[in-house]
């Protein structure tokens, strides 16, 4: 069962963060250039909320608002789910269907490590079910070192 500590190392601390007065366009525009569908909102220091492509579509496309005239805090989810690094994949799974997320922070203490997606969780998931299938497979051949 993988840990979201071991996600990260694999991945990287990268965390792509916005001043919740910047502009929903400049957060656009940063999303772009990294090639993520969140971006976290961070003031001082401290995690204030997360801007999602999700949050675009449904506060400023669907509402006819201009993405260069309105600042990310008017739109911004402020009640951020987040992990531990100590939670594990099956943990994260959960709480992204329930919460119906593909972006959780990393927080420890309250010190943001990094970020896991939907897309991460599932290739971990699916490797740790490829290295069980592995293991029972050379179980039953007598393949065992």
């Amino acid at each position: 069962m993988t840990m979201v500590s071991r996600i990260l190392q694999s991945k990287g601390y990268d965390i792509w963060s916005i001043p919740p007065d910047a502009t929903v366009f400049d957060a656009l525009s940063l999303m772009a250039e990294k090639n993520v569908g969140a971006v976290l909102v961070m003031d001082a220091g401290l995690l204030v909320g997360i801007l999602s492509e999700r949050d675009y579509a449904r506060k400023i496309i669907l509402k006819g608002r201009a993405s260069h005239d309105t600042r990310v805090r008017e739109i911004m989810t402020e009640n951020v789910v987040c992990v531990r690094p100590d939670q594990t994949t099956e943990e994260c799974m959960a709480l992204m269907t329930d919460k119906r997320i593909r972006h959780l922070p990393v927080i420890e203490g309250a010190k943001v490590m990094g970020v896991v997606s939907i897309g991460d969780v599932v290739k971990a998931v699916i490797s740790d079910k490829d290295f069980v299938i592995e293991q029972l497979e050379n179980y039953i051949t007598g393949k065992i070192a």
